[in-house]
């Protein structure tokens, strides 16, 4: 089984004007697996585009916490979850936490309890529960530990993390050493580089960045490798091609990855 996905917030703008259109491209760039954002959102087209275009979706983006900015802060996590299940996508996985929230010991247990108890809700579905970073996770720190691992302590073993690695770095994290802490807790990874500007800009195809993706890599074997771009000045399509064919150098070698 392929270990290499995108993540289709990359293309967001096509997948917007045509979403059926942007899948193909992306199996035509060699693509096999995807994962989409807003399960219940693009349940009617993921439900024909996927399989029509060859494509899985071991992992997919949904909310799953409620926001404190949001009026109404509820979330049918039975809804996600079923949605979920019916396009075969095993992780789903909340996308953000906001900073504020990331300060306080107090404040982290209570995410903790939250994803665990979205765990519980999601095992009746056969799905897992998941967390993705952003720089603020890692940049904020308890002690002498992060946030992003005061919070990893705290979740339930079912409970799994993908750790997007240029957020990761940007936060100050040494990356590499950070998922060998975490372990077998890390299911994937998001792989996207640049120059570590905290508002997504500078962002370049894998291996032409400040992040030392090859380490990565290298430290977290077992991971999903998740392309993605928050933000890219050119084609998107070309940057995403340019990221697979590195990730294929990289790891063809050792036969971890096709």
């Amino acid at each position: 089984m392929s270990k290499l996905s995108v993540q289709l917030y990359s293309v967001r703008d096509a997948f917007a004007d045509d979403p059926a259109g942007a899948l193909t491209r992306l199996a035509g760039l060699g693509f096999t697996q995807v994962e989409p954002y807003g399960v219940l959102e693009n349940l009617a087209v993921l439900r024909t585009a996927l399989k029509a275009n060859g494509l899985t979706a071991p992992t997919a983006h949904a909310q799953l916490l409620g926001r404190p900015h949001d009026q109404d802060q509820g979330v049918d996590q039975h809804a996600v979850f079923a949605a979920a299940a019916e396009l075969g996508i095993g992780v789903v996985i909340d996308p953000m936490v906001e900073p504020a929230r990331w300060q306080d010991p107090a404040d982290i247990a209570a995410t903790a309890v939250a994803l665990n108890d979205a765990a519980k809700v999601a095992a009746g579905h056969g799905v897992t529960v998941g967390y993705h970073n952003h720089f603020w996770e890692l940049e904020s720190r308890i002690g002498d530990r992060t946030a992003l691992e005061v919070l990893a302590e705290q979740l339930d073993p079912a409970v799994v993390l993908e750790v997007d690695t240029y957020w990761a770095t940007a936060g100050g994290a040494d990356t590499p050493a950070l998922l060998r802490r975490l372990g077998d807790r890390v299911r994937a990874i998001h792989v996207k580089d640049g120059s570590l500007a905290t508002d997504g800009s500078g962002q370049v195809p894998a291996g032409q960045g400040r992040v030392p993706v090859a380490d990565i890599l290298a430290a977290a074997p077992a991971a999903l490798r998740v392309v993605e771009f928050d933000h890219y000045d050119g084609d998107i399509f070309t940057g995403l091609a340019a990221s697979l064919a590195f990730l294929r150098r990289s790891e063809q070698p050792n036969g971890t990855t096709r």
